[in-house]
C-alpha cells in the first residue's frame, strides 16, 4: 500500500496504481478505502473494466448487491467478452428464461479463441444459469467442464495433501513436548479459531460470534498457515523460543486488524490442520470445529469456484471426497489428543435450533449473552467468502439437501461418507 501511494504521489493519474492499491486494501479488510481507490482508478479511466469488476467484488463483500450489479453490468457493456465479470455477476443474480444474458454467455462460450481461463469462468456461469432454470443436465455438464479446467490450471495432486497430513501427525508427537506459559495482559487479544471444511458453515458461525460487541470478525486470515508452514518445511525448528515467536508474530498481525476488540475470530477453515500449534502457542484460545452433512459439504465445495488457488481438491469429485476423508481422519486424531479443547458445532443443529445452539456457543466462549447473536444477518461486517450471500439472510433450513437434485450424476461418489460422522 505504501508503494502504491508513493507511485500515486509521483503520478497522480496512474489508474493501475489505484486499482492495485484497492486490491491490497481489500485483502486486509479495509473495504471503504478499497472502494475509494477503485473509484479513483475509474474516474481516471472510465473504461477500466478490471477496476470496475474489482469494485463490484468489494461492493459484494459489503453487501451492497444492487450497486455491485450495476457496476458489473457497466463493465460488461464496455467489454461484453469479460468472462470473469459474468461469473461474479452470476453469484448475486437469479436467472429466468427471459434473461438476455443467458444467450450472451452461451454465444460467447462457443467462440473458438477463448482462453481456458475464460472458458472456465463461463462454464461456472452457465452452471449457475441452468441451475436457476432447473436445467439440471446442462448445469451439471458445464459444472464438470469448469471444474476440469480449473483443476488443470492449478495442477492439483491429492498425494501432496496426503503427505502433508502424515507430516502433521508426526509433528504433533514433537510439539506436545513444549508448553508455553503466558501472562495475561489486558491489552492482549484472545483468538477464536473457527475451523472445519470450507463450505461447512464457518462463515455463518463467524457472523454469529462477531455479532457480539466484544468480538471482531477478521475472516479468513493466512497468517497462521504461513507461520506454521515454516516449521513443517524445516525453515524453523520446533523449540519453545520459536513457538513463542510464532505467538508474538501472529498476535502482532491481529493487533493491526482488531479495531480495539478483546476477542477476534480467525475463520480460516484449513487451520484445522494446525491445532497442535494453536493449543501450544495459544493456550487461552478457543477452537470451534464446525461440522455439516458430509455430502452437502463435498457438493458445496465442488460447485464453487474459489478465487484462491489453495483449494485445488474441490475441482474433482473424487479428490473432494478423498480430502474430506483426510480431514475427518486428522480431526479424529486431534480429538484423541485434545478432546476437551475442541468445541464441535453442528451446522444443521444451528439452523434447526438456532437459539439453543447459539446460547451454548456464546457460553462456551465465556462471553456475556447478547441478543444480537441471534440476528447474524444484520451483522454489517464485510464477508469475503463464497458464503457471503447466504449469511446476509436470516438463518434458514434445508441448504444441506441442495445436492440431492444432482444425486443421479454423482453415481456412488458420496457412498459411505455418512459413516465417517459416526
Amino acid at each position: 500500500i505504501d508503494a502504491y501511494q508513493t507511485a500515486i504521489a509521483i503520478k497522480s493519474d496512474f489508474p493501475a496504481a489505484y486499482n492495485n492499491m484497492g486490491n491490497a486494501l481489500q485483502i486486509i479488510g479495509k473495504l471503504d478505502d478499497a472502494i475509494s481507490a477503485y473509484k479513483s482508478a475509474i474516474n481516471i479511466d472510465p473504461h477500466y473494466v478490471e477496476a470496475l469488476s474489482n469494485l463490484g467484488n468489494a461492493l459484494q463483500d459489503k453487501g451492497n448487491l444492487s450497486e455491485a450489479l450495476s457496476v458489473y453490468d457497466l463493465a460488461l457493456k464496455i467489454q461484453p467478452s469479460f468472462a470473469a465479470a459474468y461469473r461474479n455477476l452470476s453469484l448475486i443474480s437469479e436467472y429466468d428464461v427471459n434473461d438476455p444474458q443467458i444467450k450472451q454467455v452461451e454465444k460467447l462460450y462457443e467462440e473458438d479463441q477463448l482462453t481456458d481461463e475464460d472458458r472456465c469462468h463461463l462454464s461456472f456461469t452457465l452452471y449457475k444459469m441452468y441451475d436457476d432454470l432447473g436445467k439440471i443436465d446442462q448445469a451439471f455438464s458445464h459444472l464438470s467442464k469448469g471444474n476440469r479446467l480449473r483443476k488443470k490450471h492449478l495442477n492439483y495432486d491429492i498425494s501432496e495433501d496426503k503427505k502433508l497430513f502424515q507430516l502433521l501427525k508426526k509433528t504433533q508427537n514433537k510439539i506436545c513436548n513444549f508448553k508455553i506459559n503466558i501472562t495475561s495482559s489486558s491489552e492482549e487479544l484472545t483468538p477464536i479459531f473457527i475451523v472445519g471444511m470450507p463450505r461447512s458453515g464457518t462463515t455463518l458461525v463467524e457472523q454469529v460470534i462477531s455479532s457480539h460487541s466484544d468480538v471482531s470478525g477478521l475472516g479468513e486470515l493466512h497468517f497462521l498457515s504461513k507461520l506454521c508452514k515454516e516449521f513443517l518445511t524445516g525453515k524453523k525448528s520446533l523449540s519453545k523460543k520459536n513457538l513463542k515467536e510464532l505467538r508474538a508474530n501472529y498476535l502482532l498481525e491481529l493487533q493491526k486488524l482488531s479495531s480495539g476488540s478483546k476477542f477476534i475470530t480467525d475463520k480460516m477453515p484449513h487451520n484445522f490442520r494446525f491445532l497442535p500449534f494453536i493449543f501450544t502457542a495459544f493456550p487461552e484460545a478457543k477452537v470451534i470445529h464446525v461440522q455439516r452433512d458430509p455430502s452437502a459439504t463435498c457438493w458445496s465445495n465442488y460447485k464453487h469456484y474459489f478465487a484462491t488457488d489453495g483449494i485445488g481438491y474441490c475441482y474433482d469429485l473424487n479428490d473432494t471426497v478423498a480430502f474430506y476423508k483426510l480431514y475427518r481422519d486428522l480431526m479424529s486424531f486431534w480429538k484423541s489428543k485434545y478432546e476437551d479443547k475442541i468445541y464441535d458445532l453442528n451446522y444443521e443443529l444451528l439452523t434447526t435450533d438456532q437459539e439453543t445452539e447459539t446460547k451454548k456457543l456464546i457460553k462456551h466462549l465465556e462471553l456475556n449473552w447478547e441478543e444480537a447473536c441471534l440476528s447474524p444477518h444484520k451483522n454489517k461486517r464485510s464477508v469475503k467468502t463464497a458464503s457471503q450471500q447466504q449469511v446476509r439472510q436470516k438463518i434458514y433450513q434445508g441448504s444441506s439437501d441442495a445436492w440431492r437434485k444432482y444425486e443421479f450424476y454423482l453415481k456412488d461418489t458420496f457412498d459411505n461418507l455418512a459413516s465417517l460422522e459416526k
